[in-house]
């Protein structure tokens, strides 16, 4: 078969046209596993919960006032402290 492919080059062609379709379906598929990973390791350790605090406060409290990403992550960290929760240490 690879000796008619050379001969016939319009064959060569179709079958590389074949080809990558599946190759790009292949290099899609992984992209979108390499985010969702990214994704869900960025939410486990909190990578978008400041946004979120940003977004409720405007949507829930609009004329309160917003801390700072520095402030929101010192409350926080000194709530986790002194409610320790389900945490194991």
């Amino acid at each position: 078969m690879t000796g008619r492919l050379a001969a016939d080059p319009v064959a060569a062609a179709d079958a590389v046209a074949t080809w990558r379709p599946g190759l790009r379906g292949a290099r899609t598929a992984l992209t979108r596993g390499i985010r969702a990973v990214l994704w869900y390791l960025d939410s486990v350790v909190g990578g978008q919960d400041y946004q979120r605090y940003v977004a409720h406060m405007r949507r829930a409290h609009p004329g309160s006032p917003v801390a700072g990403k520095s402030e929101y992550w010192r409350e926080r960290y000194a709530d986790a402290e002194r409610n320790p929760g389900a945490r194991c240490c």
